[in-house]
């Protein structure tokens, strides 16, 4: 059974950045899409990035759209999300996902579509 864990996250000013990295016990001998999801108080889980199997197709939501960059590394079984000019309510736990789903370019958006999850990591945006 696939595990993944987070790391990364801290406490950090308005428009400042971190790197996230969520590292996966096995990618190389299934096809896994991946997903970072994030969830603040009080709210529901959001999804904020995807990464088909194939690694060919990268989405984002609309509210993190040009400053977090999502990305994997095969090779050491990680995928990342670098987060740049963050604002204060980008504060949330943030999720990494995964799902074996052959290889494709699908990319997920709803948790359903996950099997697997990471316990989350803190992110605090706060000056």
């Amino acid at each position: 059974q696939l595990q993944v864990v987070e790391s990364g996250g801290g406490l950090v000013q308005p428009g400042g950045s971190l790197r996230l990295a969520c590292a996966a016990s096995e990618f190389t001998r299934k096809y896994y899409a991946t997903a970072w999801f994030r969830q603040a108080p009080g709210k529901e889980r959001e999804w904020i990035s995807c990464i088909s199997s194939s690694g060919g197709r990268i989405l984002y939501a609309d509210s993190v759209e040009a400053r977090f960059t999502a990305s994997r590394n095969i090779a050491n079984r990680t995928v990342y999300l670098q987060m740049n000019n963050l604002k204060v309510e980008d504060t949330a736990v943030y999720y990494c996902a995964a799902v074996d789903y052959g290889l494709g370019s699908h990319c997920l958006v709803r948790v359903s579509d996950y099997d697997y999850w990471g316990q989350g990591t803190q992110v605090t945006v706060s000056s």
